[in-house]
């Protein structure tokens, strides 16, 4: 079931991200008096196409999901009708190509705030930036963070979840110098705080190693080991386990509370468990195996079970960050700016070899993140689509032939020569535009692999 959330989330969202790119293209081409010939959502086979308009247009929907594009009237394409050149694209003025080809990026960036507006409309949970345990000597330790306080805002920005937190503190580190934290604690009010980051390394914290790099834990509420889901064809429902069983015991320890039960399934993949639960008036024995995963280079054991949550825990413990449509708004515009921003410069230090370019994902990536973010919710599936939305037009944006980024630079140099490039230079620029391009993808496809098996 996992993989095939992970696929057709995948699907979904790529499809409804290169529809919104090429449309961007289709929309301002044809306002602006260019001929459109097709508009194709997906490669390959058409599987349905239909006509429609003035032009003819042939809108199809082809086999393969994973692109699209616009073919608009173009004489360097083939023999076009005398009465129709005056709309072919490359007879168009300088400001009418740039605003074509510029007009798919930005049509992700809108879509990016309209995904963002949603989900802060609709309303979007995390677990609160609340301390738990510090270790000795540690970051967190040296800027004075103690347990019980909350962070409430970093720099200038608020802080409603840990994810926020983390974000506005990888945004410090690659902007450099120190973090400015402002904490609350019950009975003290707040403080602010200096957390020294000028010696972090970036990799270290996007690697799953924030709380361990700062010397930080989260405090998590202290909840019962009750089974509140189950997934279908798991080991826990192969073993017998079912909804509302409560863990007692393992191979003779008594378990506390779920954090220490998922500690205890995570560190035996593969092997053999025996458990004692509650079912009712009930004690059961039984043996429990859980799965081996492998994911970032770890190996561990699962289940496939989800804890029932305690309301009092969740209401005490995480919070939903919900705004009306206006405020909403203009949260969703600073959020685009935010991750666009931090993309950039994780870009820019991955260029200049500051940062691994390990960081870069592939499809196999996007795909697990996909499907995950589809199960927890419409909220974090929005956020998704923001997040790979914004990836996409900035990826269409970088300088290299065969991009959208690529023709602007193209256009760029011929608004100060006062003519377009040759054709036989575009020809080498192609080439070497799609030999940069399966570069990059090989290597975010290594770097997916190398997750997938260690």
């Amino acid at each position: 079931m996992d993989l095939l959330y992970s696929i057709l989330s995948f699907v979904v969202a790529i499809g409804v991200l290169v529809t919104v790119h090429e449309f961007g293209h289709f929309w301002v081409a044809r306002r602006l008096g260019v001929k459109v010939l097709r508009f194709s959502v997906g490669f390959g086979r058409p599987l349905w196409s239909w006509r429609s308009g003035p032009d003819d247009i042939e809108y199809v929907i082809a086999a393969v999901p994973l692109g699209g594009y616009v073919k608009m009237l173009d004489e360097r394409e083939g023999d076009v009708d005398p009465a129709d050149q005056p709309r072919a694209f490359n007879r168009q003025p300088l400001w009418v190509r740039f605003a074509v080809v510029l007009a798919g990026p930005l049509f992700n960036f809108l879509f990016a705030v309209v995904a963002y507006w949603l989900m802060f409309v609709i309303g979007v949970s995390g677990l609160r930036p609340l301390v738990g345990e510090v270790t000795p000597g540690s970051l967190a330790e040296r800027a004075g963070l103690t347990s019980g306080q909350e962070i409430v805002q970093v720099d200038t920005r608020t802080t409603r979840t840990w994810e926020a937190v983390i974000q506005a503190v990888i945004s410090r580190v690659l902007e450099g110098g120190a973090a400015h934290l402002k904490v609350s604690e019950p009975g003290k009010g707040t403080q602010d705080l200096t957390l020294d980051t000028q010696q972090v390394v970036v990799d270290e914290l996007t690697r799953g190693q924030f709380f361990t790099t700062l010397g930080i834990e989260p405090r998590r509420p202290r909840i019962p080991p009750v089974i509140g889901r189950l997934e279908g064809g798991g080991a826990a429902e192969l073993a017998g386990i079912k909804i509302g069983d409560q863990i007692l015991s393992a191979d003779g320890g008594k378990v506390e509370d779920w954090r220490s039960w998922v500690d205890l399934v995570r560190a035996r993949p593969g092997q053999p468990m025996q458990v004692t639960i509650a079912r009712g008036e009930q004690r059961i024995e039984l043996e429990l195996r859980p799965a081996a995963v492998t994911e970032g280079g770890a190996r561990f054991g699962r289940i496939g079970a989800a804890v029932a949550f305690p309301e009092a825990a969740v209401s005490a413990y995480y919070v939903t960050e919900r705004h009306g449509p206006l405020d909403s708004l203009g949260r969703a515009v600073a959020k685009t700016y935010d991750i666009s921003s931090l993309t950039l410069r994780m870009l820019w230090k991955m260029l200049m070899l500051e940062v691994s370019v390990e960081n870069l994902s592939g499809p196999i990536s996007i795909a697990q993140y996909a499907g995950y973010s589809a199960q927890v919710g419409v909220s974090r599936f929005l956020e998704f689509l923001g997040i790979v939305s914004v990836s996409l037009g900035l990826l269409n944006l970088l300088p290299i032939p065969v991009l959208d980024g690529g023709h602007l630079m193209y256009y760029l140099i011929e608004l100060f020569k006062g003519r377009p490039v040759s054709e036989e230079a575009q020809v080498v620029g192609q080439r070497l535009g799609i030999a940069m391009l399966f570069g990059l993808m090989g290597l975010a496809f290594y770097n997916d692999l190398a997750r997938l098996f260690g």
